[in-house]
Parts: structure tokens; C-alpha cells; sequence
């Protein structure tokens, strides 16, 4: 059996993966009562900052280590390269 991927930012995705549901089911009981598009679209909004901001945290979180452990040691003109493109990644 593969040993759990569990990294010390994780509890932060699952606690926003959790905001964002609660806002996706309030989205919806919106809807069900009627409330107007402005309110939905929103709410809409909340749920998809609360997604973003949990993605970017797993991506970068991702970068800081999966892909330097799989690096390994570098020269100092790789690392520099590697963390370029690891600042870049915070624009998407």
C-alpha cells in the first residue's frame, strides 16, 4: 500500500475545500428560496475565491517540495531558475 501524500498545508486546503462547500450549499438553498442573482452571483463569487485560494496553496505547496525533492541538489543557476518559476506560478 502507498504511504498517505500528507503535507503540513493540507489541514489549510481541507479547511478552505470546507468554506467553499458551505458556500456552494448556501449558493444553493439561495437559489431554492429565490433570492435575487445578485445575491447568488455572490455567493457564487465566495465559492470560487474560497476554490482558488485552495488550489493555489496545493500548487505552490506542491512546488516547495514534491518538485525540489524530486530535484534534489542543484547549481545555484538551476535553483535560480527553479525559483523563478515558482514566483511566476503565484500569477495564475
Amino acid at each position: 500500500m502507498n504511504k498517505p501524500h500528507v503535507h503540513a498545508t493540507h489541514p489549510a486546503v481541507i479547511k478552505r475545500l470546507k468554506i467553499a462547500n458551505g458556500h456552494l450549499s448556501s449558493t444553493i438553498e439561495m437559489l431554492v428560496e429565490g433570492r435575487t442573482c445578485l445575491d447568488v452571483a455572490q455567493q457564487l463569487q465566495a465559492v470560487e475565491n474560497a476554490i482558488r485560494q485552495a488550489k493555489k496553496v496545493l500548487i505552490q505547496d506542491h512546488l516547495d517540495h514534491c518538485l525540489e525533492d524530486l530535484l534534489g541538489t542543484v547549481d545555484q543557476d538551476q535553483q535560480h531558475s527553479i525559483n523563478e518559476f515558482k514566483e511566476i506560478t503565484r500569477y495564475l
